[in-house]
């Protein structure tokens, strides 16, 4: 349960209204706040703050930060969609998400509704002397934080939506997720050895992608009923409703309908992928904006060829897991979980590459030359598919180059 309402507080948390509506919150709880000093010691050491030098600089707050928020919602607009278009669509749920602009439109929004409350205030005559001075601090406290985050976010917004940024937006959300699936490949669970082919199977009642499966649930369920359970999908899978989402050993006397629903209710399925938990989502959404440079409407080799870099970097974090060869913790000894093929990541990362830029020596190169360098990378599987690859992927060249010159020298950084 906890679990769950994690997961639903990170999906809130992602919402373009749900910090601007926190800060606002916080905004009335100190404009209301400085009420509270009035009547106390702090009377006699205060000085005494005139009401319209602090009305003053409300005025100044609620007339110009009302305009700037709506200028901030518009920039972000069209960093978002300039995001969708020169990218793919699969990462503006990355740029929506962006931390700078999140709290910059939350503090613009804020301090509207913190000048708009405590001027009402004022001109009710709500504070005393003490609350009078707090105000006055909280407002020039206000009127800093704002200057300072707009300094900041006029900096960065530059930066928002454009396709360089994107890339990197996505690679670093990508890192973290692979990072995870490389140090807890079987999410602490034990991998699959004998399947339950003859067991209870238990179909899905949702049709789309798996975004999350609550481990502990199940572990507990396992436990609870005596099963040993066998998981079918994983982060990033879709499934219907024919789909055997678990697996677990016939035991008579069971309520197959209770284990049904709480099997269901422990796999979490949406309309899309989420990148925190699909490890391969991000190969995926990186690769689309390598295709779509190399379209023919937008022939941009130099996009491709930087994504081939981000793969490759990517990639090398399985030398990372290697150097320190950590064991996995078995925290679900009841559960048994399927392994993500290696060669699925290779074919997200690699094979529409290939396909596309065929065509290009330069991008043709750059793909060999990381095949050529992954290849080093301390994992058998790692270089055997690094190989076969780079035969693919010279296959797919000489199907499309006619300048036999261009031919040889992508020979030549070949692995074969």
């Amino acid at each position: 349960m906890k679990k769950k309402l994690f997961i639903y507080f990170h999906k809130l948390r992602e919402q373009l209204w749900f910090r601007p509506l926190l800060f606002c919150l916080l905004s009335v709880g100190a404009a209301l706040f400085a009420h509270q000093a009035d009547g106390t010691k702090l009377d006699t050491l205060v000085l005494n703050i005139k009401t319209e030098s602090i009305k003053g600089l409300l005025d100044t707050i609620s007339s110009s930060m009302l305009v700037i928020s709506i200028f901030a919602v518009a920039s972000m607009l069209s960093a978002f969609a300039s995001a969708s278009n020169t990218a793919t669509p699969r990462s503006f749920k990355i740029v929506v998400t962006d931390d700078m602009s999140q709290n910059a439109l939350s503090v613009f929004i804020g301090s509207f509704i913190f000048s708009i409350v405590a001027t009402v205030a004022l001109d009710n005559g709500f504070y005393g002397k003490s609350g009078l001075f707090i105000l006055f601090l909280f407002t020039l406290s206000l009127l800093v934080l704002v200057i300072l985050t707009f300094l900041r976010w006029v900096n960065g917004i530059s930066r928002l939506g454009r396709l360089e940024h994107t890339i990197s937006q996505v690679e670093s959300v990508t890192a973290k997720s692979l990072s995870k699936h490389i140090k807890h490949p079987f999410l602490n669970a034990l991998p699959i050895t004998n399947s339950l082919s003859d067991g209870q199977s238990v179909l899905s009642n949702s049709v789309g992608y798996v975004q999350h499966v609550d481990m502990s649930a199940l572990q507990a369920l396992a436990k609870e009923k005596g099963l040993k359970i066998q998981l079918n999908c994983l982060p990033g899978d879709f499934i219907h409703e024919n789909f055997a989402i678990t697996s677990f050993s016939n035991i008579e006397d069971l309520d197959l309908d209770e284990i049904t629903k709480k099997m269901n209710d422990a796999i979490l399925v949406g309309d899309t992928r989420w990148f925190d938990e699909d490890s391969r989502f991000g190969f995926i959404a990186l690769t689309e904006i390598a295709s779509k440079a190399l379209s023919p409407g937008i022939n941009d080799p130099g996009t491709a060829i930087q994504i081939i870099g981000s793969h490759e970097r990517l990639f090398f974090l399985w030398n990372e897991s290697s150097e320190n060869d950590q064991k996995n913790e078995i925290l679900y000894d009841c559960l048994t979980v399927p392994k993500i093929s290696m060669a699925d990541f290779f074919d997200d990362a690699f094979r529409p590459i290939s396909r596309d830029g065929s065509g290009n020596i330069e991008v043709m190169l750059r793909l060999q030359k990381v095949f050529k360098s992954i290849e080093t990378i301390n994992h058998e599987e790692i270089k055997k598919l690094a190989i076969q690859y780079s035969k693919e992927a010279y296959k797919r060249a000489e199907l499309s180059m006619k300048f036999k010159p261009d031919l040889d020298v992508l020979k030549k950084e070949c692995l074969f």
